[in-house]
Protein backbone atom coordinates (compact mmCIF):
# COMPACT_ATOMS: atom_id res chain seq x y z
CA UNK A 1 0.00 0.00 0.00
CA UNK A 2 1.36 3.45 -0.79
CA UNK A 3 1.96 5.93 1.97
CA UNK A 4 0.62 9.47 2.17
CA UNK A 5 3.90 10.64 3.72
CA UNK A 6 5.67 10.27 0.39
CA UNK A 7 7.84 7.23 1.02
CA UNK A 8 8.76 5.17 -2.01
CA UNK A 9 11.39 4.86 -4.70
CA UNK A 10 12.83 8.02 -6.18
CA UNK A 11 13.80 11.33 -4.62
CA UNK A 12 15.20 11.37 -1.11
CA UNK A 13 16.13 14.12 1.26
CA UNK A 14 14.92 17.69 1.54
CA UNK A 15 15.80 20.53 -0.80
CA UNK A 16 15.89 23.17 1.94
CA UNK A 17 19.66 23.24 2.30
CA UNK A 18 20.31 23.71 -1.40
CA UNK A 19 17.71 26.34 -2.28
CA UNK A 20 16.00 29.36 -0.74
CA UNK A 21 12.27 28.92 -0.06
CA UNK A 22 9.52 29.40 -2.58
CA UNK A 23 7.66 32.67 -1.99
CA UNK A 24 3.90 32.69 -2.49
CA UNK A 25 2.34 36.13 -2.91
CA UNK A 26 -1.23 36.09 -1.63
CA UNK A 27 -2.83 34.24 1.31
CA UNK A 28 -6.18 33.62 -0.35
CA UNK A 29 -7.44 30.10 -1.12
CA UNK A 30 -5.19 29.64 -4.15
CA UNK A 31 -2.04 30.92 -2.44
CA UNK A 32 -2.68 28.83 0.68
CA UNK A 33 -3.35 25.75 -1.46
CA UNK A 34 -0.05 26.30 -3.25
CA UNK A 35 1.78 26.68 0.06
CA UNK A 36 0.27 23.51 1.52
CA UNK A 37 0.97 21.53 -1.65
CA UNK A 38 4.58 22.73 -1.66
CA UNK A 39 5.00 21.85 2.00
CA UNK A 40 3.52 18.40 1.39
CA UNK A 41 6.21 17.92 -1.28
CA UNK A 42 8.86 18.90 1.34
CA UNK A 43 9.50 22.32 -0.20
CA UNK A 44 9.61 25.14 2.38
CA UNK A 45 7.76 28.29 1.45
CA UNK A 46 7.04 31.79 2.69
CA UNK A 47 3.60 33.32 2.12
CA UNK A 48 3.47 37.10 1.78
CA UNK A 49 0.05 38.70 2.21
CA UNK A 50 -0.43 42.44 1.71
CA UNK A 51 -3.32 42.70 4.16
CA UNK A 52 -3.21 42.36 7.93
CA UNK A 53 -3.46 39.04 9.77
CA UNK A 54 -6.84 37.37 9.56
CA UNK A 55 -8.73 36.37 12.66
CA UNK A 56 -12.22 35.05 13.31
CA UNK A 57 -13.76 38.52 12.91
CA UNK A 58 -12.38 38.77 9.38
CA UNK A 59 -13.95 35.49 8.28
CA UNK A 60 -17.28 36.36 9.91
CA UNK A 61 -17.42 39.70 8.10
CA UNK A 62 -16.34 38.40 4.71
CA UNK A 63 -19.05 37.49 2.22
CA UNK A 64 -19.41 34.10 0.63
CA UNK A 65 -17.75 35.04 -2.69
CA UNK A 66 -17.19 31.67 -4.40
CA UNK A 67 -19.44 28.94 -2.99
CA UNK A 68 -19.43 25.91 -5.34
CA UNK A 69 -16.65 23.35 -4.91
CA UNK A 70 -16.31 20.38 -7.24
CA UNK A 71 -15.46 16.83 -6.13
CA UNK A 72 -11.86 16.84 -7.40
CA UNK A 73 -11.14 20.14 -5.64
CA UNK A 74 -12.42 18.66 -2.40
CA UNK A 75 -9.99 15.81 -3.01
CA UNK A 76 -7.14 18.33 -3.19
CA UNK A 77 -8.21 19.90 0.11
CA UNK A 78 -8.46 16.44 1.66
CA UNK A 79 -4.93 15.54 0.56
CA UNK A 80 -3.68 18.79 2.10
CA UNK A 81 -5.36 18.17 5.45
CA UNK A 82 -8.01 20.88 5.10
CA UNK A 83 -10.90 18.97 3.57
CA UNK A 84 -12.62 17.13 6.40
CA UNK A 85 -14.34 20.10 8.04
CA UNK A 86 -15.13 21.73 4.69
CA UNK A 87 -16.83 18.59 3.38
CA UNK A 88 -18.70 17.97 6.65
CA UNK A 89 -20.05 21.53 6.77
CA UNK A 90 -20.82 21.99 3.10
CA UNK A 91 -24.26 21.57 1.60
CA UNK A 92 -24.16 18.67 -0.86
CA UNK A 93 -26.12 18.85 -4.09
CA UNK A 94 -26.39 16.52 -7.05
CA UNK A 95 -29.10 18.15 -9.16
CA UNK A 96 -29.12 21.29 -11.30
CA UNK A 97 -32.51 22.49 -12.58
CA UNK A 98 -33.18 25.17 -15.17
CA UNK A 99 -36.47 27.04 -15.54
CA UNK A 100 -37.90 29.32 -18.21
CA UNK A 101 -40.80 31.57 -17.24
CA UNK A 102 -41.44 29.37 -14.22
CA UNK A 103 -41.46 26.04 -16.09
CA UNK A 104 -38.70 23.46 -15.71
CA UNK A 105 -36.93 22.93 -19.04
CA UNK A 106 -33.74 21.06 -18.09
CA UNK A 107 -32.45 18.82 -15.29
CA UNK A 108 -28.91 17.53 -14.82
CA UNK A 109 -28.05 14.98 -12.14
CA UNK A 110 -24.46 14.27 -11.12
CA UNK A 111 -23.64 10.67 -10.19
CA UNK A 112 -22.31 10.01 -6.73
CA UNK A 113 -19.35 8.14 -8.24
CA UNK A 114 -17.94 4.65 -8.45
CA UNK A 115 -17.97 2.26 -5.51
CA UNK A 116 -21.56 2.81 -4.49
CA UNK A 117 -21.26 6.46 -3.55
CA UNK A 118 -21.19 6.31 0.25
CA UNK A 119 -17.77 7.21 1.57
CA UNK A 120 -16.77 8.95 -1.65
CA UNK A 121 -16.60 12.70 -2.02
CA UNK A 122 -19.81 14.44 -3.11
CA UNK A 123 -19.97 15.75 -6.67
CA UNK A 124 -20.60 19.30 -5.42
CA UNK A 125 -20.83 21.13 -2.14
CA UNK A 126 -21.77 24.70 -1.40
CA UNK A 127 -19.83 26.47 1.32
CA UNK A 128 -18.51 30.00 1.58
CA UNK A 129 -15.06 30.78 0.27
CA UNK A 130 -14.37 32.40 3.64
CA UNK A 131 -14.84 29.09 5.49
CA UNK A 132 -12.62 27.26 3.02
CA UNK A 133 -9.98 29.95 3.39
CA UNK A 134 -10.25 29.74 7.18
CA UNK A 135 -9.55 25.98 7.12
CA UNK A 136 -6.67 26.37 4.68
CA UNK A 137 -5.17 29.13 6.81
CA UNK A 138 -5.40 26.97 9.94
CA UNK A 139 -3.63 24.11 8.15
CA UNK A 140 -0.94 26.44 6.81
CA UNK A 141 -0.40 28.10 10.20
CA UNK A 142 0.12 24.69 11.83
CA UNK A 143 2.60 23.47 9.21
CA UNK A 144 6.28 23.89 10.18
CA UNK A 145 7.33 24.21 6.55
CA UNK A 146 5.21 27.33 5.91
CA UNK A 147 6.17 30.83 7.06
CA UNK A 148 3.12 33.14 6.95
CA UNK A 149 3.82 36.86 6.86
CA UNK A 150 0.94 39.33 6.81
CA UNK A 151 1.36 43.02 6.08
CA UNK A 152 3.94 42.23 3.36
CA UNK A 153 3.10 43.84 0.02
CA UNK A 154 5.26 42.73 -2.91
CA UNK A 155 6.69 45.80 -4.66
CA UNK A 156 9.74 44.50 -6.51
CA UNK A 157 11.01 41.38 -8.27
CA UNK A 158 14.46 40.70 -9.69
CA UNK A 159 15.05 37.38 -11.37
CA UNK A 160 18.63 36.14 -11.22
CA UNK A 161 20.68 37.90 -13.85
CA UNK A 162 18.33 40.91 -13.98
CA UNK A 163 19.03 44.28 -12.32
CA UNK A 164 17.64 44.59 -8.81
CA UNK A 165 15.83 47.65 -7.49
CA UNK A 166 19.09 49.62 -7.20
CA UNK A 167 20.30 48.71 -10.67
CA UNK A 168 23.21 46.78 -9.14
CA UNK A 169 22.51 43.51 -10.94
CA UNK A 170 21.73 40.15 -9.39
CA UNK A 171 22.53 39.60 -5.73
CA UNK A 172 25.53 37.65 -4.57
CA UNK A 173 25.28 33.91 -5.05
CA UNK A 174 23.25 33.96 -8.27
CA UNK A 175 24.12 31.66 -11.11
CA UNK A 176 20.54 30.77 -11.95
CA UNK A 177 19.70 30.23 -8.28
CA UNK A 178 16.43 32.16 -7.99
CA UNK A 179 14.93 35.58 -7.42
CA UNK A 180 15.00 38.58 -5.16
CA UNK A 181 11.61 39.73 -3.86
CA UNK A 182 11.09 43.13 -2.28
CA UNK A 183 8.13 43.77 0.03
CA UNK A 184 6.83 46.78 1.92
CA UNK A 185 5.98 46.09 5.57
CA UNK A 186 4.89 48.25 8.51
CA UNK A 187 8.53 48.20 9.63
CA UNK A 188 9.98 49.20 6.28
CA UNK A 189 11.10 47.51 3.08
CA UNK A 190 12.52 43.99 3.24
CA UNK A 191 14.25 41.86 0.63
CA UNK A 192 14.02 38.09 0.47
CA UNK A 193 15.57 35.48 -1.73
CA UNK A 194 13.37 32.81 -3.29
CA UNK A 195 13.88 29.85 -5.57
CA UNK A 196 10.52 30.62 -7.26
CA UNK A 197 7.71 33.13 -6.84
CA UNK A 198 4.04 32.18 -7.09
CA UNK A 199 1.77 35.10 -7.91
CA UNK A 200 -1.58 34.24 -6.33
CA UNK A 201 -2.37 37.82 -5.40
CA UNK A 202 -5.69 38.27 -7.15
CA UNK A 203 -7.03 40.11 -10.20
CA UNK A 204 -4.97 43.26 -9.51
CA UNK A 205 -1.86 41.12 -9.09
CA UNK A 206 1.29 43.06 -8.24
CA UNK A 207 3.35 40.06 -9.33
CA UNK A 208 1.74 40.02 -12.78
CA UNK A 209 2.23 43.78 -13.14
CA UNK A 210 5.86 43.66 -12.02
CA UNK A 211 6.66 40.89 -14.49
CA UNK A 212 5.02 42.88 -17.31
CA UNK A 213 2.56 40.17 -18.36
CA UNK A 214 -0.43 41.56 -20.34
CA UNK A 215 -3.90 40.62 -19.06
CA UNK A 216 -6.23 41.07 -22.05
CA UNK A 217 -9.93 40.29 -22.10
CA UNK A 218 -13.47 41.66 -21.98
CA UNK A 219 -16.03 42.86 -19.48
CA UNK A 220 -19.78 42.38 -19.66
CA UNK A 221 -22.14 45.32 -19.60
CA UNK A 222 -24.89 43.86 -17.44
CA UNK A 223 -24.21 43.55 -13.75
CA UNK A 224 -25.17 40.89 -11.25
CA UNK A 225 -26.51 41.54 -7.76
CA UNK A 226 -25.42 38.85 -5.31
CA UNK A 227 -27.03 38.45 -1.89
CA UNK A 228 -26.56 35.90 0.85
CA UNK A 229 -29.88 35.50 2.65
CA UNK A 230 -30.37 33.57 5.90
CA UNK A 231 -33.90 32.18 6.04
CA UNK A 232 -35.84 28.95 6.49
CA UNK A 233 -37.04 28.23 2.96
CA UNK A 234 -38.78 25.15 1.54
CA UNK A 235 -36.37 24.85 -1.41
CA UNK A 236 -34.41 21.62 -1.95
CA UNK A 237 -30.61 21.32 -2.00
CA UNK A 238 -30.27 22.02 -5.70
CA UNK A 239 -28.83 24.51 -8.12
CA UNK A 240 -31.83 26.38 -9.54
CA UNK A 241 -31.39 28.68 -12.52
CA UNK A 242 -34.33 30.81 -13.71
CA UNK A 243 -34.55 32.42 -17.14
CA UNK A 244 -37.04 35.29 -17.33
CA UNK A 245 -38.93 34.64 -14.06
CA UNK A 246 -41.81 36.95 -13.27
CA UNK A 247 -39.78 38.39 -10.37
CA UNK A 248 -36.89 39.41 -12.67
CA UNK A 249 -38.48 39.73 -16.12
CA UNK A 250 -36.19 39.58 -19.11
CA UNK A 251 -33.19 38.57 -17.00
CA UNK A 252 -31.89 35.66 -14.92
CA UNK A 253 -31.80 34.53 -11.29
CA UNK A 254 -29.65 31.77 -9.76
CA UNK A 255 -30.44 30.24 -6.35
CA UNK A 256 -28.10 28.01 -4.29
CA UNK A 257 -28.41 26.71 -0.75
CA UNK A 258 -25.43 27.08 1.59
CA UNK A 259 -24.87 25.90 5.19
CA UNK A 260 -26.62 27.51 8.17
CA UNK A 261 -29.90 28.11 6.28
CA UNK A 262 -28.11 30.60 4.03
CA UNK A 263 -29.12 31.04 0.40
CA UNK A 264 -27.03 32.57 -2.36
CA UNK A 265 -29.23 34.50 -4.83
CA UNK A 266 -27.81 36.08 -8.00
CA UNK A 267 -29.94 38.51 -10.00
CA UNK A 268 -28.92 39.83 -13.38
CA UNK A 269 -29.46 43.60 -13.22
CA UNK A 270 -28.97 46.34 -15.82
CA UNK A 271 -25.85 48.43 -16.20
CA UNK A 272 -26.12 51.43 -13.91
CA UNK A 273 -27.92 49.48 -11.17
CA UNK A 274 -27.54 51.24 -7.79
CA UNK A 275 -27.62 48.83 -4.85
CA UNK A 276 -27.59 51.52 -2.16
CA UNK A 277 -30.43 53.42 -3.78
CA UNK A 278 -32.49 50.23 -4.00
CA UNK A 279 -31.70 49.45 -0.37
CA UNK A 280 -32.79 52.92 0.80
CA UNK A 281 -36.01 52.87 -1.18
CA UNK A 282 -37.09 49.46 0.13
CA UNK A 283 -36.97 47.97 -3.39
CA UNK A 284 -34.22 45.54 -2.34
CA UNK A 285 -36.51 44.10 0.34
CA UNK A 286 -39.28 43.78 -2.27
CA UNK A 287 -36.86 42.03 -4.64
CA UNK A 288 -35.82 39.53 -1.97
CA UNK A 289 -39.38 38.88 -0.78
CA UNK A 290 -40.46 37.88 -4.27
CA UNK A 291 -38.28 34.82 -3.71
CA UNK A 292 -38.33 34.19 0.06
CA UNK A 293 -41.93 35.16 0.74
CA UNK A 294 -43.30 36.86 3.86
CA UNK A 295 -41.19 35.01 6.43
CA UNK A 296 -38.27 36.39 8.38
CA UNK A 297 -34.91 36.69 6.66
CA UNK A 298 -31.52 38.27 7.33
CA UNK A 299 -29.41 39.86 4.64
CA UNK A 300 -25.96 38.49 5.47
CA UNK A 301 -23.96 39.98 2.59
CA UNK A 302 -24.57 41.74 -0.70
CA UNK A 303 -22.49 43.01 -3.59
CA UNK A 304 -22.76 44.00 -7.24
CA UNK A 305 -20.37 42.56 -9.81
CA UNK A 306 -19.49 43.19 -13.39
CA UNK A 307 -18.02 39.96 -14.72
CA UNK A 308 -14.78 39.80 -16.64
CA UNK A 309 -13.22 37.30 -19.02
CA UNK A 310 -9.44 37.72 -18.96
CA UNK A 311 -6.35 35.57 -19.30
CA UNK A 312 -2.68 36.41 -18.78
CA UNK A 313 -0.67 36.02 -21.96
CA UNK A 314 1.80 33.92 -20.01
CA UNK A 315 1.38 32.02 -16.74
CA UNK A 316 5.11 31.48 -16.32
CA UNK A 317 7.95 33.97 -16.73
CA UNK A 318 11.22 32.38 -15.69
CA UNK A 319 10.85 31.46 -12.03
CA UNK A 320 7.62 33.44 -11.60
CA UNK A 321 4.36 31.51 -11.95
CA UNK A 322 0.89 33.10 -11.94
CA UNK A 323 -2.13 31.29 -10.51
CA UNK A 324 -5.81 31.82 -9.85
CA UNK A 325 -7.31 35.26 -10.42
CA UNK A 326 -3.83 36.67 -11.03
CA UNK A 327 -3.73 34.53 -14.18
CA UNK A 328 -7.36 34.35 -15.32
CA UNK A 329 -10.83 35.71 -14.63
CA UNK A 330 -14.03 33.93 -15.66
CA UNK A 331 -17.69 34.64 -15.34
CA UNK A 332 -18.83 32.52 -12.37
CA UNK A 333 -21.60 30.52 -14.06
CA UNK A 334 -20.12 27.03 -14.05
CA UNK A 335 -17.93 27.54 -10.95
CA UNK A 336 -14.68 27.61 -12.93
CA UNK A 337 -12.84 30.40 -11.13
CA UNK A 338 -11.67 29.20 -7.72
CA UNK A 339 -11.91 25.53 -8.73
CA UNK A 340 -9.52 26.20 -11.60
CA UNK A 341 -7.22 28.23 -9.36
CA UNK A 342 -6.84 25.32 -6.95
CA UNK A 343 -5.83 23.12 -9.88
CA UNK A 344 -3.26 25.78 -10.87
CA UNK A 345 -1.80 25.66 -7.37
CA UNK A 346 -1.47 21.89 -7.21
CA UNK A 347 -0.02 21.73 -10.72
CA UNK A 348 2.72 24.28 -10.05
CA UNK A 349 3.59 22.90 -6.60
CA UNK A 350 4.64 19.42 -7.69
CA UNK A 351 6.50 20.80 -10.70
CA UNK A 352 8.49 23.24 -8.58
CA UNK A 353 9.34 20.37 -6.23
CA UNK A 354 10.57 18.22 -9.13
CA UNK A 355 12.44 21.11 -10.72
CA UNK A 356 14.33 21.82 -7.49
CA UNK A 357 15.50 18.20 -7.35
CA UNK A 358 16.21 17.76 -11.05
CA UNK A 359 19.92 17.25 -11.81
CA UNK A 360 19.51 18.70 -15.31
CA UNK A 361 18.66 22.45 -15.49
CA UNK A 362 17.22 22.00 -18.99
CA UNK A 363 14.83 19.32 -17.74
CA UNK A 364 13.81 21.55 -14.81
CA UNK A 365 13.11 24.43 -17.20
CA UNK A 366 11.13 22.19 -19.54
CA UNK A 367 9.04 20.91 -16.65
CA UNK A 368 8.26 24.41 -15.37
CA UNK A 369 7.27 25.46 -18.88
CA UNK A 370 4.61 22.75 -18.88
CA UNK A 371 2.92 24.65 -16.04
CA UNK A 372 2.20 27.37 -18.56
CA UNK A 373 1.30 25.03 -21.42
CA UNK A 374 -1.04 22.85 -19.34
CA UNK A 375 -2.76 25.48 -17.26
CA UNK A 376 -2.90 28.09 -20.05
CA UNK A 377 -4.69 25.52 -22.21
CA UNK A 378 -7.07 24.91 -19.29
CA UNK A 379 -7.60 28.66 -18.91
CA UNK A 380 -8.35 29.10 -22.61
CA UNK A 381 -10.87 26.25 -22.47
CA UNK A 382 -12.54 27.81 -19.44
CA UNK A 383 -12.71 31.14 -21.27
CA UNK A 384 -14.31 29.45 -24.26
CA UNK A 385 -16.92 27.70 -22.11
CA UNK A 386 -17.77 30.68 -19.90
CA UNK A 387 -17.73 33.01 -22.92
CA UNK A 388 -20.35 30.86 -24.62
CA UNK A 389 -22.40 30.91 -21.43
CA UNK A 390 -22.27 34.68 -21.09
CA UNK A 391 -23.26 35.16 -24.73
CA UNK A 392 -26.33 33.04 -23.98
CA UNK A 393 -27.10 34.78 -20.68
CA UNK A 394 -26.31 38.32 -21.88
CA UNK A 395 -26.64 38.29 -25.69
CA UNK A 396 -24.96 41.26 -27.34
CA UNK A 397 -26.40 40.95 -30.85
CA UNK A 398 -29.88 40.55 -32.24
CA UNK A 399 -28.84 37.19 -33.68
CA UNK A 400 -27.76 35.95 -30.24
CA UNK A 401 -30.98 37.23 -28.68
CA UNK A 402 -33.07 35.48 -31.35
CA UNK A 403 -31.18 32.21 -30.92
CA UNK A 404 -31.60 32.26 -27.16
CA UNK A 405 -35.31 33.00 -27.40
CA UNK A 406 -35.85 30.18 -29.90
CA UNK A 407 -33.94 27.66 -27.75
CA UNK A 408 -35.87 28.55 -24.60
CA UNK A 409 -39.27 28.57 -26.31
CA UNK A 410 -38.62 25.25 -28.00
CA UNK A 411 -37.56 23.66 -24.69
CA UNK A 412 -41.05 24.36 -23.33
CA UNK A 413 -42.42 21.82 -25.82
CA UNK A 414 -39.44 19.56 -26.60
CA UNK A 415 -37.41 18.19 -23.64
CA UNK A 416 -34.54 17.32 -25.98
CA UNK A 417 -34.03 21.03 -26.71
CA UNK A 418 -33.09 21.58 -23.08
CA UNK A 419 -29.57 20.37 -23.78
CA UNK A 420 -29.02 23.50 -25.88
CA UNK A 421 -29.76 25.81 -22.92
CA UNK A 422 -26.56 27.24 -21.50
CA UNK A 423 -26.85 28.35 -17.88
CA UNK A 424 -23.23 27.43 -17.19
CA UNK A 425 -21.42 24.19 -17.99
CA UNK A 426 -20.19 23.11 -14.58
CA UNK A 427 -16.47 22.77 -13.91
CA UNK A 428 -14.54 19.55 -14.33
CA UNK A 429 -10.80 18.77 -14.38
CA UNK A 430 -8.97 19.65 -17.58
CA UNK A 431 -7.60 16.72 -19.60
CA UNK A 432 -3.85 16.82 -20.25
CA UNK A 433 -4.03 14.43 -23.20
CA UNK A 434 -1.87 16.72 -25.36
CA UNK A 435 0.65 17.60 -22.66
CA UNK A 436 4.31 16.84 -23.41
CA UNK A 437 4.36 15.10 -20.01
CA UNK A 438 1.73 12.55 -21.06
CA UNK A 439 2.73 9.26 -22.65
CA UNK A 440 0.30 8.78 -25.57
CA UNK A 441 -2.08 5.88 -25.33
CA UNK A 442 -1.53 2.79 -27.44
CA UNK A 443 -4.33 0.73 -28.98
CA UNK A 444 -7.25 0.40 -26.57
CA UNK A 445 -7.63 -3.25 -25.48
CA UNK A 446 -10.95 -4.78 -26.47
CA UNK A 447 -11.62 -5.59 -22.82
CA UNK A 448 -11.45 -1.92 -21.82
CA UNK A 449 -14.73 -0.12 -21.22
CA UNK A 450 -15.51 2.75 -23.63
CA UNK A 451 -15.45 5.29 -20.78
CA UNK A 452 -12.19 3.94 -19.31
CA UNK A 453 -9.79 6.76 -18.37
CA UNK A 454 -7.03 7.60 -20.83
CA UNK A 455 -3.62 9.23 -20.34
CA UNK A 456 -4.12 12.84 -19.29
CA UNK A 457 -7.42 12.16 -17.51
CA UNK A 458 -7.70 12.55 -13.77
CA UNK A 459 -7.58 9.16 -12.07
CA UNK A 460 -11.07 8.00 -11.09
CA UNK A 461 -11.81 7.50 -7.42
CA UNK A 462 -13.43 4.46 -5.81
CA UNK A 463 -13.95 2.90 -2.40
CA UNK A 464 -11.33 0.23 -1.80
CA UNK A 465 -11.60 -2.72 0.55
CA UNK A 466 -8.17 -3.65 1.95
CA UNK A 467 -7.20 -7.31 2.12
CA UNK A 468 -6.36 -6.90 5.79
CA UNK A 469 -9.68 -6.01 7.39
CA UNK A 470 -7.86 -5.19 10.62
CA UNK A 471 -6.57 -2.03 8.95
CA UNK A 472 -9.98 -0.48 9.10
CA UNK A 473 -12.95 0.31 6.86
CA UNK A 474 -12.98 0.94 3.15
CA UNK A 475 -10.86 3.84 1.94
CA UNK A 476 -10.86 6.03 -1.15
CA UNK A 477 -8.38 5.03 -3.84
CA UNK A 478 -7.04 8.55 -4.19
CA UNK A 479 -6.52 8.90 -0.44
CA UNK A 480 -3.76 6.27 -0.83
CA UNK A 481 -1.72 8.48 -3.17
CA UNK A 482 1.37 10.15 -1.72
CA UNK A 483 2.86 13.54 -2.68
CA UNK A 484 4.93 11.97 -5.47
CA UNK A 485 4.03 9.65 -8.33
CA UNK A 486 2.05 6.45 -7.79
CA UNK A 487 2.30 3.26 -9.83
CA UNK A 488 -0.94 1.26 -9.73
CA UNK A 489 -0.86 -2.39 -10.75
CA UNK A 490 -3.02 -5.37 -9.88
CA UNK A 491 -0.22 -7.52 -8.48
CA UNK A 492 2.04 -6.30 -5.71
CA UNK A 493 5.13 -7.70 -7.42
CA UNK A 494 4.42 -5.69 -10.60
CA UNK A 495 3.80 -2.43 -8.74
CA UNK A 496 6.92 -2.88 -6.59
CA UNK A 497 9.14 -3.78 -9.56
CA UNK A 498 8.03 -0.69 -11.47
CA UNK A 499 8.61 1.58 -8.46
CA UNK A 500 12.09 0.12 -7.87
CA UNK A 501 12.96 0.84 -11.49
CA UNK A 502 12.27 4.54 -10.83
CA UNK A 503 15.06 5.05 -8.30
CA UNK A 504 17.00 8.25 -8.89
CA UNK A 505 14.20 10.31 -10.42
CA UNK A 506 13.54 13.79 -8.97
CA UNK A 507 10.29 12.63 -7.34
CA UNK A 508 9.14 9.86 -5.03
CA UNK A 509 7.49 6.91 -6.81
CA UNK A 510 5.30 4.69 -4.62
CA UNK A 511 3.71 1.34 -5.56
CA UNK A 512 0.01 0.65 -5.06
CA UNK A 513 -1.16 -2.96 -5.50
CA UNK A 514 -4.88 -3.46 -6.14
CA UNK A 515 -4.71 -7.04 -4.87
CA UNK A 516 -3.90 -5.61 -1.42
CA UNK A 517 -6.26 -2.63 -1.28
CA UNK A 518 -9.12 -3.51 -3.66
CA UNK A 519 -10.46 -6.93 -2.78
CA UNK A 520 -13.98 -5.83 -3.73
CA UNK A 521 -12.84 -4.87 -7.26
CA UNK A 522 -14.43 -1.39 -7.07
CA UNK A 523 -11.21 0.43 -7.99
CA UNK A 524 -10.41 -1.98 -10.83
CA UNK A 525 -13.91 -1.43 -12.16
CA UNK A 526 -13.53 2.35 -11.99
CA UNK A 527 -10.18 2.18 -13.79
CA UNK A 528 -11.93 0.23 -16.54
CA UNK A 529 -8.91 -1.50 -18.12
CA UNK A 530 -8.07 -5.24 -18.17
CA UNK A 531 -6.16 -6.80 -15.31
CA UNK A 532 -2.42 -6.35 -15.78
CA UNK A 533 -2.69 -2.72 -16.95
CA UNK A 534 -0.24 -0.40 -15.20
CA UNK A 535 -1.28 3.17 -14.35
CA UNK A 536 1.29 5.90 -13.66
CA UNK A 537 -0.31 8.71 -11.64
CA UNK A 538 1.12 12.20 -11.29
CA UNK A 539 1.22 14.02 -7.92
CA UNK A 540 -1.91 15.95 -8.99
CA UNK A 541 -3.81 12.66 -9.54
CA UNK A 542 -3.76 12.87 -13.35
CA UNK A 543 -2.72 9.77 -15.28
CA UNK A 544 0.55 10.37 -17.11
CA UNK A 545 0.52 6.87 -18.62
CA UNK A 546 -1.80 3.88 -19.04
CA UNK A 547 0.38 0.94 -20.05
CA UNK A 548 -0.92 -2.42 -21.32
CA UNK A 549 -0.52 -5.77 -19.57
CA UNK A 550 2.99 -7.15 -19.86
CA UNK A 551 4.65 -3.70 -19.86
CA UNK A 552 8.24 -4.05 -18.56
CA UNK A 553 9.25 -1.88 -15.56
CA UNK A 554 11.62 0.12 -17.77
CA UNK A 555 8.71 1.51 -19.77
CA UNK A 556 7.05 2.66 -16.56
CA UNK A 557 10.24 4.50 -15.66
CA UNK A 558 10.35 6.10 -19.10
CA UNK A 559 6.78 7.35 -18.67
CA UNK A 560 7.46 8.87 -15.25
CA UNK A 561 10.79 10.26 -16.43
CA UNK A 562 8.90 11.97 -19.24
CA UNK A 563 6.35 13.31 -16.74
CA UNK A 564 9.22 14.79 -14.69
CA UNK A 565 10.28 16.84 -17.72
CA UNK A 566 13.36 14.83 -18.66
CA UNK A 567 11.87 13.94 -22.04
CA UNK A 568 9.66 16.97 -22.55
CA UNK A 569 10.40 19.18 -25.57
CA UNK A 570 12.13 22.48 -25.01
CA UNK A 571 10.19 25.70 -24.46
CA UNK A 572 8.22 26.74 -27.52
CA UNK A 573 6.81 30.09 -26.48
CA UNK A 574 3.12 30.72 -25.93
Amino acid sequence: MSSRDGTGAGARGRPEGAHPPVIVAGAGPVGLTAALALARARVPCTVLEAEDARGAAYFRSTGSKAICFQRDILDVFDRLGAGRSVIAEGTTWTTARTYYKGREVRTVTFPAGAGGGEGLLPPWINISQARVEEELLAAATAHPGIDLRFGHRVVGIAQDGEPDGDGAGAWSGGGGDGLLVEAETPGGTVRMRASHLVGADGPRSAVRTLTGVPFPGDSFGDRFLICDIRADLPFPNERRFHFDPEWNPGRQVLVHQCPDSTWRIDWQVPDGYDLEAERRSGALDERIRKIVGDGDYTLVWSSVYRFHERCAERMRVGRVLLAGDAAHLYAPFGARGLNSGVQDAENLAWKIACALRAPDPAAADALLETYHSERWAAARENLRVTGDTMRFLVPHTEEDRRRRREVLERALEDPRAGDRIDSGKLAEPFRYADSPLTTPAGPVPPQARPEAPAPGDICPDALCTPADAAKGPRVRLRSLFGPGFTVIAHKEADAAAAARECTGLPADVAPLALERVDTSGAAADALGHPQGTVFAVRPDAHLCAVLPPGTPPGRVRSAIERACGARAPARRGR
